[in-house]
């Protein structure tokens, strides 16, 4: 008999009017057309057509005059084509220009879903017994392009959910910054993604022993312009590019509401989606608290295992995740080192659930197999649906199986608090499986979590529904670790 859990009555649904400001080119020759017949207006006519654009827009936007100055300096390059000197257009004609380039993309149209919830960094100013939680959310807009966003609520004393609002002006990071890489390093990250040594020499051997993102753009470059290259090596100087674009930081600005911050790709790796965020609040040996996610970066072609960190939810930096058992998806933390270890579940055949130490939170060798499908309901494939929990009887890991007709259930298993290695049981029926209302959507026939919570002695657990829309589920902790163990 499966045990009771209960359904809450919040929806968090797709929101078409969350738009954020993206850059829209036309390539060159009609981006060229364009640039001419602005440059072409009277200084009376284009201030107008500025003026009346931010009338209707600016106040759907933060700092749009901006956003427009970012879009104009990205194209300023062709006035070379008409012989323009710069200082000759007025800040107006080019604020309108950008404006050509400018435009607005729905974060959420499509789909919201694959939540995980994490105790917030902030927990002044509450009653007993209540706790601040962020839950992220995939939200999928035109494209089929995955970004990561944000919403902020309270936990009460009796485990009811209450969320803020979300904000209507959404934002991207406002500062964007690559890292400095070190040449070796990176000599050996391509020898692992099987960049051939021919390859990775020609590029390589004009860089410095420390380089930035720009230097290793022109080093390509200079590869492409003076060889004739064959369609393998064109494929991995794409890779080699997009190493590059793997690592960056991200800033917000300190006037932003958390839900108005959204991830959005970034760089080449992730140009076709941030997939599967799983959130963790990471407790290091020294007490230190910083906030981890693992995701998958999508380019359209290839995916790439990433992290993300942060401390405060307004500075991100990101990384790829590297090493035998950084492949596939799948990878969840666990919230704290054991016996002097980082601890990954992961699933790098597709189908089992494997379990890795590592003195590198960057860097996953040997995975172990852990978990196999027992079940029917789970026989095409197990997997985890975020970080275990810790609880006085172990590692409470929810899991997700996927049955007949590619029906996702959640489930639940308990692995040794002190030898996480070990199972010391599963759910021999689902937890949760997906019902008349939540089987429709998006992808139906899916009920799939990206990280739970334990509160006033309940698992709070968001999840989403037919990867359209998201809920919560609560169920009594004792209960159901005496159902896995009975198992």
């Amino acid at each position: 008999m499966r045990i009771s859990v209960y359904r809450s009555p919040i929806r968090f649904c797709p929101d078409f009017k969350r738009v954020i400001l993206r850059f829209h080119g036309y390539g060159p020759d009609r981006s060229k057309s364009i640039i001419k017949k602005v440059y072409d207006m009277s200084e009376e006519d284009a201030s107008a057509a500025l003026n009346q654009t931010l009338r209707e827009f600016a106040k759907r936007h933060r700092n749009i005059s901006g956003i427009f100055g970012k879009h104009y300096r990205e194209i300023r390059h062709l006035l070379k084509e008409f012989k323009i000197d710069e200082k000759e257009i007025s800040e107006k004609r080019k604020l309108l220009i950008g404006s050509y380039f400018t435009m607005e993309y729905s974060i959420e149209s499509a789909a919201f879903f694959n939540p995980s919830i994490m105790e917030a960094p902030d927990q002044t100013d509450l009653e007993e017994g209540q706790k601040r939680v962020i839950v992220s959310f995939r939200a999928v807009g035109e494209g089929h392009i995955s970004s990561i966003v944000f919403r902020t609520g309270l936990i009460h004393s009796d485990n009811s959910l209450h969320f803020r609002s979300a904000g209507t002006r959404i934002g991207q990071a406002g500062i964007i910054k690559h890292r400095i890489y070190d040449k070796e390093e990176f000599i050996r990250l391509l020898g692992e993604m099987q960049v051939s040594k021919k390859t990775s020499e020609l590029v390589m051997q004009e860089l410095k022993a420390n380089f930035v993102y720009d230097d290793l753009i022109e080093a390509v470059d200079e590869v492409v312009r003076i060889n004739q290259l064959s369609g393998e090596t064109r494929n991995e100087l794409k890779e080699i590019v997009w190493l590059a674009d793997s690592h960056h930081e991200m800033n917000f600005s300190w006037d932003t509401d958390i839900s108005e911050r959204v991830i959005f790709p970034v760089s080449t790796a992730e140009q076709k989606g941030i997939e599967d965020a799983r959130f963790v609040r990471f407790e290091d040996d020294d007490g230190s608290v910083a906030y981890y996610a693992t995701y998958t970066a999508y380019d359209g072609y290839t995916i790439m295992p990433k992290m993300i960190r942060t401390k405060d939810f307004y500075r991100f930096t990101t990384r790829p995740l590297r090493g035998e058992g950084a492949q596939n998806k799948n990878l969840a933390l666990f919230p704290k080192k054991i016996n002097g270890k980082y601890v990954m579940m992961s699933r790098i055949d597709g189908v089992n659930s494997y379990i890795m130490f590592s003195d590198s939170i960057s860097v996953w060798e040997n995975p172990i197999k852990l978990q196999e499908p027992k079940y029917p309901w789970e026989y095409v494939q197990i997997g985890n649906c975020g970080s275990p929990l810790e609880t006085s009887r172990g590692w409470l890991l929810i899991t997700h199986g996927v049955g007949p007709m590619r029906r996702y259930c959640l489930g639940a298993s308990l692995l040794d608090l002190d030898d996480p290695g070990k199972e010391l049981g599963r759910l021999k029926e689902p937890l949760l499986i997906p019902n008349k209302e939540e089987r429709e959507g998006y992808v139906p026939n899916v009920v799939y979590s990206c990280g739970a919570i334990i509160h006033n002695e309940e698992v709070i657990i968001p999840y989403a529904m037919s990867d359209y829309s998201s809920s919560f589920i609560t169920v009594p902790l004792e209960s159901l670790l005496d159902k896995i163990l009975e198992a």
